[in-house]
């Protein structure tokens, strides 16, 4: 995870949804660093540290991108497995749309992976 203080553009995203969901992020704003591809769970925490810009990766002004930095890992790797068993999580656009790359979370949410991860926000 990370590329240190500087942090890094979270670039490539080619879905408008989440495109949209990067242009409300502001500095500042925490999420969760997820393993999509492998693992399928919530392995880290990240900060934003740009806000939405256009994506070096392309020159198609229509996509944009945030930068962020890596925070720290959580103590306990969070699977969709788990996500999607616990019922306070029912809601979780994670479990209805695991493939979309950006994706809101709530305060509860938040605060229900950070309890399963170990770790306090």
């Amino acid at each position: 995870m990370g590329k240190g203080e500087q942090g890094e553009e979270w670039d490539g995203v080619r879905n408008y949804q989440a495109r949209n969901f990067m242009r409300e992020m502001k500095i500042g704003d925490r999420g969760f660093f997820y393993h999509s591809q492998t693992e399928k769970a919530v392995v880290g925490l990240v900060e934003v540290i740009a806000e939405a810009h256009p994506d070096s990766t392309t020159d198609d002004e229509r996509w944009e991108c945030v930068d962020i930095k890596a925070l720290w890992p959580v103590k306990t790797p969070v699977t969709l497995e788990m996500i999607k068993a616990d019922p306070r999580l029912a809601d979780m656009v994670l479990v209805r749309n695991s493939r979309l790359s950006v994706q809101p979370v709530t305060k509860d949410e938040w605060a229900v992976v950070c309890a399963l991860a170990g770790i306090s926000d």
